[in-house]
């Protein structure tokens, strides 16, 4: 186990959400779980709704134009870890997570593009056929981060 002197840090966003509401609930939870800083990709939606907690106050929200201007602003020494259902994805139950990194969620239509896919360090996906809610989503694997580094 991680100690909290050693937690790292991790951001959280999504490219090309679909909906404020989405948006809004994933950065309220974000905000609970612990991420350093929340962002979006891309001009979808790029606003907030749902966000009775503040957090775009309480924390960093970065807006990037798209993929590879995203890509080029990571943190150093982070780990980019993509959300997808994707043949090449781990299951979250065994997946261990970077002590600093950053989650890229796609939304629940399109998913993460190509390139997210390619350019991911690490991706991870839930057992289920069906895309989930991307708040939904990200709350669980914060939630994961969480237990697993037992905070």
């Amino acid at each position: 186990m991680v100690n909290n002197l050693e937690q790292g840090f991790f951001g959280i966003g999504i490219q090309n959400g679909k909906t404020p509401e989405n948006l809004g609930v994933l950065w309220r939870s974000a905000q609970n779980l612990g991420a350093s800083f929340i962002f979006t990709i891309g001009n979808r939606y790029a606003k907030q709704a749902c966000d009775t907690h503040k957090a775009i106050g309480a924390m960093p929200y970065f807006h990037y134009k798209n993929f590879d201007d995203f890509f080029n602003n990571l943190p150093k020494g982070a780990m980019l870890v993509g959300v997808e259902l994707d043949k090449k994805a781990v299951q979250l139950e065994t997946f261990e997570h970077p002590k600093r990194c950053v989650y890229l969620l796609g939304a629940e239509d399109h998913g993460l593009s190509k390139i997210a896919i390619d350019k991911s360090h690490h991706l991870v996906k839930f057992k289920s056929e069906l895309s989930l809610n991307v708040s939904v989503a990200g709350s669980i694997i914060m939630y994961d981060r969480q237990a697993k580094f037992n905070f």
